[in-house]
C-alpha cells in the first residue's frame, strides 16, 4: 500500500486470478472505475496485477476486492505463520491481532498466545512479510517466519532457563527484604530479624537491582506499550512496584533527617522486590506451560519415518522422506516404519497400526492392501507404491488438523481477548479510585494504607494466565492432554497473583 501524489489518496496492487484475454483486463478496469471513491484503475494482463489509486475514506481494499469477486475473478492471498516472542498475556496478543488486523492488505489475523505463534493471511501485492515484522517490532514485540520446530523447541528451551535464572536471582535479593517484613509479626518473634535487615539504605541496595535490572522488562514492555496508545499487564505492574519502591525511597532520603537511620519508619521495598519476584515466576510457569503445548505435535512429528528405501533405475538407494515422489517403488524391511502412505505391491507381512488406530494387535498385510506411513512393518518384506507423500499422508493431516485446533479461538475466547483490550484501564481507574476512597474515608490522610490498597488493585488485576486457561474448541482427543497442564499453570500462576496481592494488604504495623 502506497500514498498517492494526490493528497488523501491511496495507491493499493492487487494480485488478479482469473483473466484469459485483455477483455477480461478491459471489464475489471471498468468496473473499478466505476466505484465510488476509485480516482483510477490499472489491469496488467501479463503479471496478472491491478494497481488501483482510492479515497480510503470512501472506498476500502475489501470493497476492493469485493467487486473484483462480482465481476467473475478474484484475488491472490498468501499465509504466513511467525513465531512471536515478548507476549505475556492475552491482552498481548489481542493487540497484536488488532494492529496488524488494520494493515492495509491483511485479511486475517490469528495470534496464539499459548504456541506464541501467528497466522496471517494478506494480500502480497500490499504488503510483505517483511512488513509484518516490522510492525509487530514497532509495538514492542518480535516476530520471525516460522522456523523449524526443532530449532524453536531449541530457543524456547533457552527462554525458560533464561526466566528461571531472573527469579532465582530475584528470589535472592527479595528474601532478606521478606525477612525484615515477616519479623514484625508477633508470632513469627522467635526469628527477629537482623539489625543490618531493617537499615533502610541496606533494603535499598537490594531492591534497585530487582526493581530496575532484573525488572527491567517491565518498563521497556510498558514503555512500549503507551508509546503505541495502549496499556498491556507490564503497566500494572510498573505502576504498582514503581510506587511501592518510589514511596519507600522518599521515605529513606527522609530517614536522613532521624536519629539512628532504623527501620523506624515503614518501607515498602519487600513490596515492589517481592511482586516482581513472584510475577517472575509466574513468567517462568507460562513459559513451562507454553512449551508443553507444542509437545503433542513434536511426538507426532517424531513418529515420521525420516528416510526411505526407494528402487530407481533398478537400483536400490535410501533417500530423505522429503525426495520420496508418489509413484514410487519402496522397499520396507522388517522392524522398520513405512514411510509414506501406499498399496503393497509384493510381500506379506503383519503391520502394527497402534499409532494410529490404537489397536495394538498388528494387522495382516498382503498385496493389495493399504498402508499408512509411520506405521511398523513387523516380520516381513513389503514392497509397496507409494500414493500420499509429504503432507498429504494421514499422519501430516492429522499434524495439521491438531495445529488449527490450536490456533481455532471459541466464542467466549473472543470475548475474552475483546476485555483484555480494555481491562488495564479500567483496572488503573479503579486503583486510582481505590486510593482516595482509602485516603479520603477508609484511612482519613493515612497515604501508606492508601497507597498500599491501591497497589493490591494494580498487582491482583495481572490475569496472565488468561491466555493458557483456555481449551480450544476442537481439540483432538489423541493429541495429548494440554488442557490440563494449561489449568494446573494458570491455577499455580492465579494463586502467585494472590499472594503478592496479599503481601500488600497483611503488612504489620511497625
Amino acid at each position: 500500500m502506497e500514498k498517492s501524489s494526490e493528497a488523501g489518496l491511496q495507491q493499493a496492487t492487487l494480485q488478479i486470478t482469473g483473466m484469459t484475454c485483455s477483455a477480461c483486463a478491459a471489464r475489471i478496469e471498468k468496473g473499478l472505475s466505476r466505484m465510488e471513491g476509485v480516482s483510477r484503475a490499472n489491469v496488467n494482463l501479463a503479471l496478472e496485477q491491478a494497481t488501483v489509486g482510492f479515497d480510503p475514506a470512501v472506498a476500502t481494499l475489501p470493497q476492493i476486492e469485493e467487486k473484483i469477486r462480482s465481476l467473475g475473478y478474484d484475488t491472490i492471498k498468501e499465509s504466513a505463520d511467525f513465531d512471536i516472542t515478548g507476549m505475556t498475556c492475552a491482552a498481548c496478543s489481542a493487540r497484536i491481532e488488532k494492529v496488524l488486523g488494520k494493515m492495509p492488505g491483511i485479511a486475517s489475523v490469528n495470534v496464539n498466545l499459548a504456541l506464541e505463534t501467528a497466522h496471517v493471511e494478506y494480500s502480497p501485492g500490499n504488503i510483505s512479510t517483511a512488513d509484518i515484522m516490522e510492525k509487530v517490532s514497532s509495538i514492542g514485540y518480535k516476530a520471525s517466519l516460522k522456523q523449524d520446530r526443532r530449532e524453536t523447541a531449541d530457543q524456547r528451551g533457552q527462554e525458560i532457563v533464561r526466566k528461571r535464572n531472573k527469579w532465582i536471582i530475584s528470589a535472592i535479593l527479595s528474601f532478606p527484604l521478606l525477612w525484615a517484613m515477616v519479623g514484625h509479626f508477633s508470632f513469627t518473634s522467635w526469628i527477629p530479624a537482623p539489625d543490618l535487615l531493617m537499615n533502610p539504605w541496606f533494603q535499598l541496595v537490594l531492591a534497585t537491582p530487582v526493581q530496575f535490572i532484573i525488572g527491567w522488562q517491565f518498563y521497556v514492555s510498558a514503555y512500549k506499550a503507551l508509546k503505541n496508545g495502549s496499556a498491556n499487564m507490564d503497566v500494572l505492574v510498573v505502576l504498582g512496584t514503581s510506587a511501592a519502591y518510589f514511596y519507600s525511597l522518599y521515605l529513606t532520603i527522609d530517614s536522613l533527617g532521624m536519629s539512628g537511620m532504623n527501620h523506624s519508619v515503614d518501607m515498602y521495598y519487600e513490596t515492589s522486590a517481592v511482586l516482581i519476584t513472584l510475577i517472575l515466576v509466574g513468567k517462568w510457569f507460562e513459559a513451562l506451560a507454553k512449551g508443553r503445548s507444542s509437545d503433542a505435535i513434536r511426538s507426532l512429528m517424531g513418529l515420521q519415518a525420516k528416510s526411505a528405501l526407494v528402487i530407481r533405475g533398478g537400483n536400490e538407494i535410501s533417500i530423505s522422506i522429503e525426495e520420496v515422489i508418489p509413484g514410487d517403488v519402496v522397499l520396507v524391511k522388517p522392524g522398520t516404519k513405512i514411510p509414506v502412505d501406499g498399496q503393497v505391491l509384493e510381500g506379506l507381512s503383519s503391520v502394527d497400526e497402534s499409532m494410529l488406530t490404537g489397536e495394538s494387535i498388528p494387522v495382516e498385510k498382503k498385496p493389495g492392501d493399504p498402508v499408512i506411513g509411520a506405521t511398523v512393518n513387523k516380520n516381513g518384506m513389503l514392497k509397496i507404491e507409494a500414493r500420499k507423500v509429504g503432507r498429504d499422508t494421514a499422519l501430516a493431516q492429522i499434524i495439521r488438523v491438531v495445529e488449527e485446533a490450536q490456533g481455532s479461538k471459541a466464542p467466549i475466547q473472543r470475548i475474552a481477548d475483546v476485555i483484555s483490550g480494555i481491562f488495564v484501564p479500567i483496572v488503573v481507574a479503579i486503583a486510582v479510585l481505590t486510593f482516595f476512597i482509602w485516603y479520603l474515608w477508609g484511612a482519613p490522610g493515612q497515604f501508606a494504607d492508601a497507597l498500599e490498597k491501591a497497589i493490591a488493585v494494580l498487582v491482583i488485576a495481572c490475569p496472565c494466565a488468561l491466555g493458557l486457561a483456555r481449551r480450544p474448541r476442537s481439540w483432538p482427543a489423541q493429541a495429548g492432554r494440554p488442557s490440563s497442564a494449561y489449568s494446573s499453570k494458570a491455577v499455580n500462576i492465579s494463586r502467585l497473583r494472590r499472594i503478592s496481592a496479599l503481601l500488600c494488604w497483611i503488612r504489620p504495623a511497625r
